[in-house]
């Protein structure tokens, strides 16, 4: 890698590679965020009620249930990203980190899955008829 001199050995390695690609991820995920959850509150501060058929009809239109399933994935993928920085940070053992990621890893894809499942089987279901 490189012509044998210092800098050609390194090259490619450090926080101008993988570091900014992370940071970068973290702040269009957090901008997704505050979008969608904006959409969110404007939305839910619109509804005639808060009573649960109301919510529930809500839910299952489209226009509802595909952002709500992107917010989801946007908020479990910031809160990855930003809990993988805190254990690389903090955590110094190997094994322990490895197994930590592992921990999160799940948590992060079963906590998104589950709450798109919720969305879905409401939105696919839909709203009783009146």
């Amino acid at each position: 890698m490189g012509n044998g001199t210092n800098i050609g050995r390194v090259r490619g390695l450090g926080s101008a590679k993988s570091g900014t690609h992370h940071w970068l991820l973290q702040r269009f995920t957090a901008a997704g965020n505050i979008l969608l959850v904006l959409w969110m509150i404007i939305s839910i501060l619109r509804m005639p009620g808060l009573d649960y058929e109301s919510v529930r009809t809500w839910l299952s239109a489209p226009l509802v249930a595909v952002p709500m399933m992107l917010m989801l994935i946007s908020v479990f993928w910031h809160l990855r990203l930003g809990l993988q920085v805190m254990i690389e940070d903090y955590v110094h053992e190997d094994g322990l980190k490895f197994g930590v990621f592992v921990l999160l890893n799940f948590y992060a894809i079963g906590g998104a899955a589950l709450g798109i499942f919720a969305i879905a089987k409401i939105a696919f279901t839909g709203a009783p008829a009146a």
